[in-house]
């Protein structure tokens, strides 16, 4: 997906955010909220550190993954997994986007090192610099593409 459709995409999605909704503005608030999430990403997907990466979240952390439970639990229980299942598993942060209390990460992520892996966007929303809320969505890179672009 080019930077621009994704660009796009996030516009079109914030578009419906009701007014007043309390979106911190301020410079500065977006580049903490930006280096909240890289920290707490490196720690969580990249080293497993349940440990490290719980000091990032809020008092409460909605999952919208539908195959992740609710909770500082369900976030230390998705580590373990990757811990086990995939130890070498590794994610690149190729972007990063802030808007309001919303942080944007466009990421290729390999599982098995020597795979193509996949291109994932999770999307965190913060409220007082820590971590209460996370989407994502995951997308396999394919052998074969329609074009010459890529995925990043």
């Amino acid at each position: 997906m080019s930077r621009t459709l994704l660009m796009t995409c996030f516009s079109a999605a914030a578009a419906f955010l009701p007014a007043g909704n309390g979106l911190a503005a301020d410079a500065g608030q977006l580049d903490a909220n930006k280096k909240t999430v890289v920290a707490f990403y490196e720690a969580a997907i990249n080293r497993k550190d349940f440990e490290a990466a719980s000091a990032y979240l809020g008092s409460r952390y909605t999952q919208h993954n539908p195959g992740a439970a609710d909770g500082p639990e369900g976030l230390k229980a998705f580590l373990s997994f990757l811990r086990d299942k995939a130890p070498n598993s590794h994610s690149d942060i190729k972007s990063v986007f802030a808007d309001g209390d919303y942080v944007i990460l466009h990421v290729h992520n390999v599982r098995d090192p020597g795979t193509r892996g996949a291109a994932i966007v999770d999307i965190f929303k913060l409220e007082n610099g820590k971590i209460v809320e996370h989407w994502d969505v995951r997308q396999d890179i394919p052998e074969k593409t329609a074009n010459p672009n890529g995925m990043f």
